[in-house]
């Protein structure tokens, strides 16, 4: 079956739509902003008959397409996120259509020193012949994840307008703050009621999904000893040089972002600041198995105590907050979700790359809130940076692999 793809279209104007998300922000959802771009979308299944779709308080779209079959078919809920990531501006978003791409480097108007080349993106060698978006140089581009917010939004458009398409009830989730790690924090699982989802929030053409890290925030509180500097011989401790001394000890060759890859956890420091009485390391805690957490929180404890021995007037305090787990664990259990995510991406002409996410999705906490949800490829590369980019035919293939998915949940029930 050939469509009418809409997903280029909805893509470069949900880009241009800043919905940067805050880290530091204490409201819900973190930047009101957001929220245009979600007050678009519900006007958009609006028009296409999706009559329950509706925006909450909180900022999560809610949406429905119903059954056109008469077999008891799993309500399939397709989920992803509007925000952008705060580690790159998201406002004045200027996408280009870079045409029938030949493996030539490309060179950002707005910036010529933000180029995207071949040697330093190795995917780019699949997509000879293809448009490749970018942003203008200025910005990230926000594929992540307004690519697969697009590719939602048209699967929905070719189900709706192509009734022939059998297929159970389908629900839409569109998620506010997900790159602040608080995506699903407000969602109504009970209203949503969906017996199994995915996230479309994947990279490389063809990727699927079901394993993430697992996940904790790390807080080390130090109070020092302030004295006056000019009075300050053997009395003052400093808690802003304790911090230094504690981030300088960490590992390097191992343990750290820097140096892991594949199945390697780390131990990774985000944000430090102090004075010198008080001082507050934030680090995150990742690896593919919840034991090992354990073990890099404990060496780092073990690394600030050290260094706190040279100390005696100061203290430590550690906090530890679980941030999620890897949803492995759920999605096992449930074999038909990736035998069916599997096949869906074969039929869409595609070889499927079955991998782990060195991090985390909306999908992760989901599946321990009782919604199984491994992720799946939305095709977009070099997120958080001004080097991000996707191509149409990716994005046409994501759009492809979610109606075969819906179709095949349908035939197996």
């Amino acid at each position: 079956m050939k469509f009418n793809y809409t997903v280029l279209q909805r893509f470069i104007s949900y880009v241009k739509i800043d919905t940067q998300s805050d880290g530091n922000s204490k409201n819900v959802p973190s930047t009101e902003k957001q929220k245009d771009l979600s007050k678009v979308l519900v006007s958009e299944l609006l028009k296409m008959g999706v009559s329950d779709a509706h925006l909450d308080d909180k900022g999560y779209v809610y949406a429905t397409i119903p059954s056109n079959s008469e077999k008891k078919v799993p309500i399939i809920c397709f989920c992803s996120h509007v925000d952008t990531s705060p580690d790159c501006s998201g406002a004045n978003v200027k996408p280009i259509i870079h045409k029938n791409y030949q493996g030539e480097d490309l060179v950002l108007p707005d910036d010529d020193s933000i180029v995207l080349k071949l040697s330093e993106h190795p995917d780019l060698i699949n997509q000879i012949g293809n448009n490749i978006i970018t942003a203008s140089g200025t910005t990230l581009l926000g594929a992540d994840n307004k690519a697969g917010v697009a590719e939602i939004m048209d699967a929905a458009y070719q189900l709706i307008n192509n009734p022939e398409i059998k297929h159970g009830e389908i629900k839409i989730l569109f998620t506010p703050d997900e790159e602040i790690g608080r995506g699903v924090d407000h969602v109504d699982i009970k209203k949503l009621n969906a017996d199994f989802g995915y996230t479309i929030d994947g990279e490389t053409l063809g990727s699927y999904e079901d394993e993430t890290f697992s996940a904790d925030g790390m807080q080390i509180l130090i109070k020092g000893v302030s004295a006056h500097p000019g009075f300050a011989k053997g009395k003052m401790q400093s808690a802003i040089k304790i911090a230094s001394k504690i981030i300088a000890a960490l590992p390097k060759n191992r343990l750290s972002p820097e140096s892991t890859h594949q199945k390697e956890g780390f131990v990774h420091p985000v944000n430090i600041q102090g004075q010198v009485e008080n001082a507050e390391i934030d680090l995150i805690i990742r690896d593919f198995e919840d034991e090992k957490l354990k073990v890099y929180e404990d060496e780092v404890k073990n690394i600030a105590l050290k260094i706190l021995e040279n100390y005696p007037g100061a203290t430590l305090e550690f906090q530890i907050t679980v941030q999620y787990r890897n949803m492995k664990k759920v999605i096992d259990k449930y074999p038909k979700i990736t035998e069916y995510a599997l096949k869906a991406i074969e039929r869409s002409g595609i070889k499927p790359l079955k991998r782990s996410i060195r991090g985390g999705t909306d999908g992760s906490r989901l599946s321990f809130m009782g919604l199984p949800c491994p992720n799946i490829f939305a095709g977009e590369h070099a997120f958080h940076g001004k080097q991000e980019w996707v191509s149409e035919q990716d994005m046409q293939a994501a759009v492809r692999t979610i109606i075969n998915l819906a179709m095949i949940w349908e035939e197996e029930a």
